[in-house]
């Protein structure tokens, strides 16, 4: 084990408690929780991209407790993200997705990824159907509600720690489908040849950047 990979594992072991909490609230809200919380999550992982994840968060919950989140119209959404990068877009992407899910008044999202066989079934379920969904958001996504083994979120902080760690080669600027994948399999090697579950191990990336275990 070099160098950094020791790092790493001692990172690892001083936040693990940490992560196996966020992971087991992550589990509990599939379980406990209805099909506007999950919206609610989806919601946060449109607005993530090139923004910070707390400041999605505010959002989130702004649009919640105003009631606008389910609704609310543009101006109504696009007035609360505005601590959100490309919030035009976004705003977009929210009632595209909204109207997907809405039908009379009611949301549907539970059932719809619950029929899906697997995690792998269910985030090209995401991808092909969300506007704005990629392979990292789907993912991001799924991990939130419960369903992280197996999959990782290519997001920048990990391509950074992947290449750091002589993973990857390259950040690239984009990742097709067949691309993300590759590289998802070579962090799940990665982890399996440091001993920690490639769901941990994105937080572990994470915490590196950021000094913080979130969402």
């Amino acid at each position: 084990m070099n160098q950094r990979q020791k790092e790493i594992v001692e990172i690892y072991n001083s936040i693990r408690s940490r992560i196996e909490t966020q992971l087991e609230s992550f589990r509990r809200i599939w379980i406990e929780f209805d099909d506007k919380d999950i919206f609610a999550e989806l919601v946060f992982c449109l607005l993530t991209p090139q923004s910070r994840a707390k400041s999605c968060w505010i959002a989130v919950n702004n649009l919640r407790k105003k009631n606008l989140l389910f609704n609310g119209c543009y101006n109504d959404i696009n007035m609360e993200l505005n601590l959100v990068r490309f919030k035009n877009r976004k705003t977009e992407y929210i009632l595209l997705s909204r109207n997907l899910f809405i039908t009379d008044g009611k949301i549907s999202l539970k059932n719809s990824i619950n029929q899906l066989d697997n995690v792998y079934s269910k985030r090209d379920w995401l991808v092909e159907r969300i506007k704005g969904f990629g392979y990292k958001e789907a993912s991001h996504f799924l991990r939130n509600i419960g369903f992280s083994e197996n999959i990782a979120i290519l997001d920048r902080h990990i391509l950074k720690n992947l290449r750091l760690s002589r993973v990857i080669d390259e950040i690239p600027d984009s990742l097709s489908k067949k691309r993300y994948i590759d590289m998802e399999n070579r962090m799940k090697d990665y982890a399996t040849d440091i001993r920690i579950p490639l769901n941990h191990l994105d937080f572990v990336f994470w915490y590196m950047e950021t000094g913080d275990v979130f969402k």
